[in-house]
């Protein structure tokens, strides 16, 4: 019986044991619980939190998974939450500079002691530069100097240079900071272990490079909402403590301190960019404590009650694809895409005849018997051979549950997916497109990018209003619409060609394409609905990202994703090209090779047909956790 069990095992098991065994180590904790899931990497109290890695994982992706558990690792570990608390900068971008030195300072603990910890945790950070955002960046103004200082500090500390993904936004930053912080940075590599002594020398640096005023600001900020909060008769009450003295002063003055503690916490748990570093508590029912009532409240229908803004809509737009090309030149990509689809046809069709046979055979097929109409039934033709009076008797199929079903396959039309990843998508599309409608499958197939590069007219409304602090969003979306559901696919096989048309693919917002496609599901009649999303990385968009976090769209995509898993009828799946989607998604799969693409496809679309459909979401008016 174990033999078998082994033999089932997926391959992703044994490195999830030996995960779990390295991590406790260098916690050194016991109690340290690693899970895995589509949540971004965080470690709350005694667990930590990995994305699910691949069935059969890549060697890059273990480096990463490794990586991330080392520097969770070292953060329970090496960092102490109570001295963060007390030498932190309270607010502002001089504490997001300070907490990501903090965790610079943390990785360089252990990339300093072990050598394989170092390529680990080279490979993490490699990983999270990625997707490209600062590969051409020429503005300081669009490089985050966070950023850079933590990368700055990690390549003093360690010797480590930076990934190739952000050299340009170090060398950016490297001319304007090295000059007035050398002095500081020689002094951090010998307190890379002391907190405290380090922390110190981090707010040194930032009255170096002229950040002290957010911290000068925050705290001048805080000291008048004391005195507004101090009643008035505070100077009486003052008096009158001081005449008591002793211990009742003594005691009053312990039970100040205590309850300012407890409001720090509970202001670190509300911040949206909290992490593992500023989380300070252990036990989740005191987060769910703190958590507002959210009646009828979704991230889907309102966004900027989670956190994510959009400076402008007056230029986004969802067109069908027929409109934003001629016949002609649709007919002229139609031409190219059926010469393509020749050299996949052999592969291709056979999956999609593979997924045909598998969804006819789940329609199980119930007959009505003795009709005075219908289809001949032969196998009561011998009643009339033995008594000739009788009649004839017909038979009827009965219609099954299982046609009231649609798809909707979402293709990221970004830049990086151009040539050979975009043309294999629209291929597949085409086919799937076919094989589900032979099934009595509706299938819908969108599409979404941004009009223009770093902008568009959201970007030159933005300038034009003076460059207000954190606009949010701030490019021109363009949803494209290829295939209705209701079309059938002879009437839109031309516009499915116009994925492969040169200077559409520009760039990526998610987390608002799921909101769009999601919405188009759910105004569907079908019973079961199926949303595919197929992507090569995650949301970049070079004008957004410049004048928000680094990570602002992506924590939108989390937050759309979580909504549409836990608390929406809909099915919701995801491939990825080249990039790593289940730290996203719960259900997900990632391939290397674009040609892998109809098989992962076909998986899927078996799996999710052969599973019992997904039951309706929850009620409404019911409290929701806080998405931080």
């Amino acid at each position: 019986m174990s033999q078998n069990s082994k033999r089932r095992e997926a391959p992703s098991e044994p490195l999830k044991r030996a995960l779990g065994l390295t991590v406790r180590a260098i916690a050194a904790d016991r109690e340290m619980e690693v899970v895995y899931g589509s949540s971004q990497p965080a470690l709350e109290g005694h667990v930590m939190r990995l994305a699910e890695p691949s069935r059969l994982p890549s060697a890059e992706e273990i480096a990463v998974l490794r990586g991330w558990a080392d520097s969770l690792a070292l953060t329970a570990a090496c960092h102490d939450k109570a001295v963060h608390r007390r030498i932190a900068p309270s607010a502002g971008a001089a504490r997001d500079v300070f907490e990501a030195m903090e965790r610079a300072r943390v990785e360089a603990v252990g990339a300093n002691r072990m050598h394989g910890m170092a390529e680990n945790l080279d490979a993490k950070c490699a990983d999270e530069y990625a997707d490209g955002r600062f590969d051409h960046i020429t503005d300081r103004n669009d490089a985050p100097i966070g950023l850079a200082l933590s990368l700055l500090v990690r390549e003093r500390l360690t010797g480590r240079t930076p990934p190739e993904g952000a050299r340009a936004l170090v060398d950016l930053w490297r001319p304007h900071i090295e000059p007035r912080a050398d002095d500081v940075f020689s002094r951090m590599k010998g307190l890379a272990e002391d907190q405290e002594g380090f922390g110190r020398l981090v707010r040194d640096l930032l009255k170096a490079l002229e950040l002290a005023d957010d911290i000068s600001d925050a705290e001048s900020d805080e000291s008048e909402e004391a005195a507004e909060a101090e009643p008035q008769g505070g100077e009486a009450e003052s008096e009158s403590e001081e005449d008591d003295g002793g211990e009742g002063g003594e005691e009053q003055r312990e039970q100040q301190e205590t309850e300012g503690d407890a409001g720090d916490d509970m202001e670190d748990a509300e911040r949206p960019e909290s992490n593992e570093l500023d989380s300070e508590t252990d036990e989740p029912d005191a987060l769910e404590s703190a958590e507002p009532w959210r009646p009828n409240q979704s991230v889907l229908d309102d966004p900027e009650s989670f956190g994510y803004k959009v400076f402008t809509r007056a230029h986004d737009e969802e067109v069908a694809a027929e409109t934003i090309s001629t016949p002609e030149e649709l007919d002229r990509l139609r031409t190219f895409l059926d010469k393509e689809l020749k050299a996949l046809a052999s592969t291709v069709a056979r999956l999609a005849n593979r997924l045909q046979r598998r969804l006819l055979a789940q329609q199980n097929r119930a007959w009505d018997f003795d009709l005075e109409e219908g289809t001949l039934d032969a196998a009561r033709l011998s009643r009339i051979v033995t008594d000739p009076m009788q009649p004839l008797s017909f038979k009827r199929e009965r219609d099954t549950d299982f046609r009231d079903t649609v798809v909707t396959l979402l293709l990221d039309n970004s830049g990086s997916m151009r040539g050979r990843p975009i043309m294999v998508a629209a291929c597949c599309a085409d086919i799937l497109a076919r094989t589900l409608e032979r099934c009595g499958v509706k299938v819908e197939i969108l599409g979404f990018t941004t009009r223009a590069w770093k902008g568009g007219q959201s970007r030159e409304d933005w300038l034009a209003a003076g460059k207000p602090a954190t606009p949010g969003r701030l490019n021109d979306l363009r949803h494209i619409i290829y295939k209705t559901a209701d079309a059938p696919w002879r009437r839109a096989r031309r516009a499915l060609a116009l994925m492969m048309r040169e200077g559409l693919l520009k760039e990526n917002i998610d987390g608002e394409a799921l909101t769009w496609a999601h919405a188009r599901l759910m105004a569907r009649p079908e019973q079961r609905r199926i949303l595919m999303m197929i992507s090569d990385g995650a949301p970049v968009d070079d004008s957004t990202l410049s004048v928000n976090s680094g990570s602002y769209l992506e924590q939108h995509l989390r937050k759309v994703i979580d909504e549409i898993e836990n608390r929406s009828p809909v099915e919701l799946i995801a491939i990825g090209i080249g990039h790593d989607v289940t730290r996203y998604y719960q259900r997900a799969v990632t391939i290397s090779d674009p040609t892998e693409l109809a098989g992962a496809m076909t998986d899927k679309l078996v799996e999710l047909f052969e599973e019992t459909p997904k039951a309706p979401a929850a009620p409404t008016g019911v409290k929701r956790r806080r998405m931080l």
